[in-house]
Order: structure tokens, then sequence, then C-alpha cells
């Protein structure tokens, strides 16, 4: 099945729940408790780990995308790089875990999640600017 692309709508309107449940099958969306959970048995204070995480906020509770973690709990470099940038943005989280998972245009329909070994982080960011130039809402942003 063909990667679905985030459309302007998406961007000016709420992401749809299918796709909170597509990245949870996927990837894993633990809860934001759970992970602090987990993180807790590896870093004697796992807060500085916790204030980097992307996070899904919907009615139901706060939850952290699997594909910011490696097998080791350890958070991938280059998500965390493209994170910093879209915070600089004015990226909502949502929107940025939304844009992970979906075709970009802007890498020839692909998914940036299946780029983040194979593209160089300056590519990804590049799309990732392109992608949200008109605002994560569909509204200009100041240069």
């Amino acid at each position: 099945m063909p990667a679905p692309h985030l459309s302007p709508a998406h961007q000016q309107g709420p992401i749809p729940s299918g796709l909170w449940e597509r990245m949870g099958a996927e990837f894993g969306l633990p809860s934001l408790e759970k992970v602090r959970s987990r993180l807790a048995q590896i870093h004697e204070d796992p807060e500085p780990v916790m204030q980097q995480l992307v996070r899904v906020f919907s009615a139901e509770g706060t939850y952290c995308p699997g594909f910011q973690f490696r097998e080791d709990l350890s958070l991938h470099p280059v998500v965390m790089g493209l994170f910093v940038r879209a915070m600089a943005l004015g990226i909502p989280h949502n929107y940025f875990a939304a844009w992970m998972v979906t075709g970009c245009a802007a890498l020839r329909g692909g998914r940036p999640v299946d780029l983040l070994d194979r593209l160089a982080p300056s590519v990804l960011s590049s799309a990732l600017e392109r992608s949200f130039e008109d605002g994560p809402r569909g509204g200009r942003r100041s240069a």
C-alpha cells in the first residue's frame, strides 16, 4: 500500500485518528508515562531525555512515537535533529509526527521515517522546511 501523503488539508485541521493507529501498529505509540517508566529503568534521571521527546497529543492522552527510539531506547539522532528544527520552525508535535510517517513530496513521495539512515540529515531538514514553508496550519510563516 502506498504511503499516505500529508496534504495541506491535514496541515489546516485535525490529523485523522487513523494515522495514529497506523503509527502505533508500525512503530509503537506508548503513553508518556510508560516511556517515563522505561527510561527510569536505564537513566538515573530520565527528565533530560523526557524533555527531548516527540509527543502525540490526543483526547485520550499523550503518547511517544516509537520511531524516535533505537532498540536500546536511546533517541535516534536524526529524528532528534529534525525535531529540534521543527520546533524552531513552530511546527507542532502532532504535525511533525504525522510528517515523519507520511509520503513527502519533497522526498519524491518517500516517508521521512524510512529515509533516516539513507539520506543526509540536511536533505531531510530541507524537506521538512519545504513541507511546512507555509506554516503548519497553512498560514505563511515569517522569515
